[in-house]
């Protein structure tokens, strides 16, 4: 069953185009990387898919339904760019955080043993259980990251959706924080993950979609790594010399991997 589909999708803010005539399929179980240069409309792009956004022009699908009207939210889970930072400031334990994955679940208020091991679940299998009563604040950059994948994995959410999630971690952290996303996506979990290191997402995306408000690329990882699409996106001379690990560019363009940042 196809997860997401966007059909002649466009969107502005205002007077400025941020998405031009975007067509895609997202099958369930896939993991697509989106990527683009600055301002290419990434970010605008996965929040239309959620729904949270509505398109100016175009049909957008979540599981065979409008994204607008999409009533299966425990479906869907999505870990906005800042959602680590703000994190920091809350005032609550990480078992706490990832209870709030089985809220949309939990339609009369009480929290139930099925709850509890969901949780418990969760937390075991991204590596968080021995930081449960930890306040989230006090974790690392990376630690945070997998609390709220945990907390997506309590909510057993069939598709989670990242924007990039990996911006301020170190590689040793960007590393293993992308083994969890593959270990959970060969366990079934569909995800679309906007990047800003394009080399990293190549390594690991089954898919990849390149951006430029209008679409250059929506296939396989390898296809694009042969294409031009990096050129014609980005405008310069990018070249995957070796996608399993980092994209390099004409070291005179000016920019590498502060490319992102998105709108």
């Amino acid at each position: 069953m196809t997860a997401a589909t966007l059909r002649e999708v466009t969107f502005s803010y205002g007077d400025t185009p941020v998405i031009e005539g975007v067509s895609l399929d997202v099958e369930e179980g896939e993991f697509l990387g989106l990527v683009g240069p600055n301002g290419s409309g990434k970010s605008t792009l996965l929040r239309l898919l959620l729904g949270l956004q509505r398109p100016d022009s175009g049909e957008v699908r979540l599981f065979g339904e409008h994204a607008h009207a999409f009533a299966d939210g425990e479906r869907i889970a999505y870990l906005a760019q800042d959602v680590t930072d703000t994190a920091r400031d809350m005032p609550i334990t990480v078992r706490e955080v990832v209870r709030m994955g089985r809220y949309p679940r939990n339609l009369f208020g009480r929290f139930t043993r099925a709850d509890r091991r969901a949780v418990g679940t969760a937390l075991d299998r991204v590596g968080v259980a021995h930081l449960s009563d930890r306040r989230i604040g006090s974790l690392s950059g990376g630690q945070r990251q997998r609390v709220f994948v945990a907390r997506a994995l309590a909510a057993e959410a069939d598709l989670l959706a990242l924007d990039e999630p990996t911006v301020a971690l170190d590689s040793e952290s960007r590393d293993s924080f992308y083994d969890l996303l593959a270990d959970l996506n060969e366990r079934g979990l569909t995800i679309i993950l906007v990047e800003h290191d394009i080399g990293l997402v190549t390594a690991r995306a089954s898919r990849i979609a390149c951006l430029n408000k209008r679409l250059f690329f929506h296939g396989e990882t390898d296809e694009f790594a042969e294409s031009d699409a990096l050129d014609d996106a980005y405008g310069a001379n990018y070249r995957l010399l070796d996608h399993t690990h980092h994209a390099h560019h004409d070291p005179t363009a000016d920019g590498d991997d502060s490319l992102e940042g998105d709108s």
